[in-house]
């Protein structure tokens, strides 16, 4: 019996669109517009509602329509909860990227188009990647970064394991010296991660007490650098500490992911790189909220730098807005849980974004910082048919991002 083949979108489709945000850059709503999709991307914007015939009509003209959405920090194979130790010794890559297939789909019917995926199983992340793409699982687009390098017994190593155990493990990513973590980049590359990612700092959720400051020394730091840009890939850093992000910045990197304690001097060396800050507030909010409550699932390491950490977040984020770091947005969502992506919002705008701030670092400024520009972020000719609609008004109130009732990726209709 033959499989049924991958979704496909007919050959001209009409998106009438009651109100919508075209480009979010200009921040301008355009009302009684039709998007008029063909081959997976919108080919013109009309004014009015217009048809032709054999064409799909999708009939939005009681929403507010937008760009698919970007979460450029996910963990697309895995999800928080308190079997999570267990699992990372017990589930085999093909068992994650069916677990991952799940999450995708899930991802997908929130409004998120696209992410990034930063530190997973190699052949799970990139199969599912493969696999979202042609269409055979339903998901978002998927920039994959693969193994995180990381530092010998820093955050990203395998820890809190019997030796043996931990040796069977470890990941070819985790490297000590600049020569081998020069190694440790282009074996990245070469086993096909599209960004690399590295652990500048400790991290809340390695189960080892080894703090939040910086782990990698600066020639380290600097040779991961020079070697991913050397072929081709921008390097983002996960980095709490401000040491790690300062020391980072000065090694030409691109990105950091968290920034908790990113200060003053911070805040100039990202402006002066151009770098983006993904705040990743939800991350914060929920392991402080684990690790404070009664079901509290964290070990003692983690709990200690989950107490530490979280409630710091939205102030850095704060800070950093009023400091003119650009903003793209991500969630860290797999610490969190997976199709809740949106909920990030309502905290940016606690961090002082306006909801319109908020909607831009979701699309034109995560396809910039993803270098996805014209592929995502915006309507306009020539960019992914990538829809998603809601019924209130977002910049009036973000929350209504939270329930997304129309999606497209694609050209493709997925939820109607």
């Amino acid at each position: 019996m033959a499989l049924p083949a991958a979704a496909q979108p007919p050959a001209q489709t009409f998106v009438h669109a009651g109100r919508v945000l075209v480009d979010p850059a200009s921040g301008r709503v355009e009302a009684a517009k039709t998007l008029v999709v063909q081959d997976g991307k919108v080919v013109r914007v009309a004014d009015g509602y217009v048809s032709e015939p054999g064409g799909r009509i999708v009939d939005l003209k009681d929403r507010f329509v937008l760009p698919g959405l970007i979460d450029s920090h996910v963990h697309i194979t895995a999800e928080q909860n308190p079997n999570s130790r267990l699992e990372e010794v017990t589930q085999s890559s093909a068992e994650q990227a069916l677990i991952g297939a799940r999450y995708a789909r899930r991802t997908l019917m929130a409004g998120f188009t696209t992410v990034a995926d930063l530190g997973g199983d190699n052949e799970a992340v990139f199969a599912l990647r493969k696999a979202t793409a042609a269409g055979d699982v339903p998901g978002p687009r998927i920039v994959a970064a693969g193994s995180a390098i990381s530092v010998h017994g820093g955050h990203g190593d395998v820890n809190g394991y019997r030796e043996d155990v931990m040796h069977v493990l470890r990941p070819g990513s985790v490297c000590s010296g600049p020569d081998d973590c020069r190694r440790a980049v282009r074996e990245q590359v070469w086993k096909g991660a599209d960004v690399i990612k590295i652990t500048a700092t400790g991290g809340v959720l390695s189960n080892t007490a080894a703090g939040l400051g910086q782990q990698f020394s600066a020639p380290e730091l600097e040779a991961i650098v020079d070697a991913a840009h050397r072929m081709g890939r921008r390097v983002t850093a996960h980095a709490h500490g401000g040491d790690g992000i300062v020391s980072f910045m000065k090694a030409g990197g691109d990105s950091i992911e968290h920034g908790t304690w990113l200060d003053a001097e911070g805040v100039a060396a990202m402006k002066k790189n151009g770098a983006y800050l993904v705040p990743t507030l939800m991350a914060g909010d929920f392991v402080y909220r684990v690790a404070s409550g009664p079901d509290n699932f964290l070990t003692p390491a983690q709990t200690q730098k989950a107490l530490e950490a979280g409630p710091r977040m939205l102030d850095m984020a704060r800070r950093a807005h009023a400091g003119g770091v650009k903003i793209a947005f991500g969630t860290d969502t797999g610490v969190s849980a997976h199709g809740d992506n949106a909920r990030e919002f309502a905290l940016l705008v606690k961090a002082g974004l306006t909801p319109l701030q908020a909607i831009q670092a979701a699309t034109v400024n995560a396809a910039d910082h993803l270098q996805l520009r014209g592929v995502a972020g915006a309507l306009t000719p020539g960019h992914a048919a990538d829809i998603v609609a809601v019924r209130g008004d977002p910049l009036a109130d973000v929350s209504v991002l939270e329930r997304i009732d129309f999606v497209m990726k694609a050209g493709v209709v997925h939820k109607e």
